[in-house]
């Protein structure tokens, strides 16, 4: 991912941020106490059709997505599809079917084709979403293929890691001033997964340097907020705090969360909840309790990438209920919205804003993003926590 190829998309945002850096923070609307409202809601049926026609919609060559739903033949780029790897993930572990093993496998390796025969690139971050996405995929298969994968993009990133700025991962392989929260937080969390399947402690002892490198760095100490990178400019060294995106918030969430679960310190899960806390009512982040429309292009999947990782934390059977219900409310408000206005039916495409209809074009990211929201709710339905 890079900024530089949406500058419309990256102007609006700034400015955006600007107008609500001083605004106090939103409480969530919450029209009924305990939810929005006593409708049953059938979000794996919605979940199915959405996977239906995310697939007939925008499959492109060698079983990779494109990137609009205009017909064309444009590969999606690479990071959006390692996340629409994790999407036939959630899909499989949802239902079972056997229909989307072959479809798992296709696009891991169609992405390396459409990448030039090789899974490297110049975009760390790249890297990391494909190395999640590839241990989900061998944790929900047992194909070591994507364990293959998913080691080799991790030794691959950690070439970029360096004492610059005291420690951290590059965004890219040729900016080595330049050191961003999409480049660590997804590595810590990668660090985790691949620690939690061979218990190589080599594994968690790279997420723990990660982790206190961006927390001392990227972390807002007040807020939980995490700030976008730390650069160099003219032998100055300054940092991005005026940049807060929701899927550094939810790769934080995860990474703290994992650290958790691996290690009892209590520590990690308190970052992860004053993160989780803090996004609900940030106007940064929120209008109202609903996640802002950050746009198509890139910024569209970065809501779905908190939404994951947000999903993780409720599940989380050592958080306080009144975290849990009030997280869950959150997810509830906006899986609702979503649902009954921002899905355009027959044809299930979501657009940026989750409360309108679509435009005619939509991003494949999205449309990510949507179905990761539905697959989400679809989740915490099933256990239980929706009513």
């Amino acid at each position: 991912m890079t900024y530089p190829r949406l500058p419309i998309l990256l102007l609006s945002l700034v400015i955006l941020l600007v107008s609500c850096e001083k605004e106090e923070p939103i409480p969530l609307r919450e029209p009924v106490p305990g939810g929005t409202t006593d409708r049953v809601y059938d979000y794996a049926a919605t979940a199915d059709s959405m996977q239906e026609a995310t697939r007939t919609t925008y499959l492109g060559g060698d079983g990779t997505y494109v990137i609009s739903n205009q017909g064309t033949t444009q590969f999606g780029n690479y990071w959006p599809n390692a996340h629409a790897l994790h999407t036939l993930v959630d899909g499989y572990e949802r239902t079972g079917d056997p229909a989307y093993l072959p479809r798992m496998i296709a696009l891991l390796r169609g992405i390396k084709v459409q990448n030039g025969g090789t899974y490297s690139n110049v975009f760390n971050d790249d890297m990391l979403w494909l190395g999640n996405s590839s241990m989900r995929a061998y944790n929900a298969t047992g194909n070591t293929e994507y364990l293959e994968v998913a080691e080799f993009l991790w030794q691959d990133v950690l070439g970029s890691y360096s004492e610059v700025f005291g420690g951290g991962i590059t965004w890219k392989k040729d900016t080595p001033r330049m050191k961003n929260a999409v480049s660590n937080g997804p590595a810590i969390v990668l660090a985790m997964r691949l620690y939690e399947v061979n218990q190589d402690t080599t594994y968690l002892d790279w997420a723990k340097r990660l982790y206190d490198w961006q927390r001392a760095n990227l972390l807002d100490p007040d807020t939980g907020e995490v700030w976008d990178n730390i650069y160099e400019e003219d032998g100055e060294v300054k940092i991005k705090k005026e940049w807060v995106f929701t899927y550094n918030m939810g790769t934080w969430i995860g990474a703290g969360l994992r650290l958790y679960n691996a290690t009892g310190s209590e520590s990690y899960l308190n970052d992860a909840l004053r993160t989780a806390r803090r996004t609900t009512v940030s106007p940064q982040l929120t209008t109202e309790g609903l996640l802002r429309d950050e746009g198509q292009g890139d910024g569209g999947l970065f809501k779905g990438i908190l939404v994951r990782y947000l999903t993780d934390l409720i599940l989380s059977p050592d958080i306080r209920d009144d975290d849990r219900d009030a997280l869950v409310r959150f997810m509830r408000f906006n899986g609702e919205t979503l649902h009954d206005q921002g899905i355009r039916r027959p044809d299930m495409i979501v657009g940026p804003d989750w409360r309108t209809q679509p435009d005619e074009v939509t991003d494949l990211t999205t449309q990510l993003s949507g179905l990761m929201l539905i697959e989400a709710m679809a989740k915490l339905a099933a256990a239980g926590l929706l009513g």
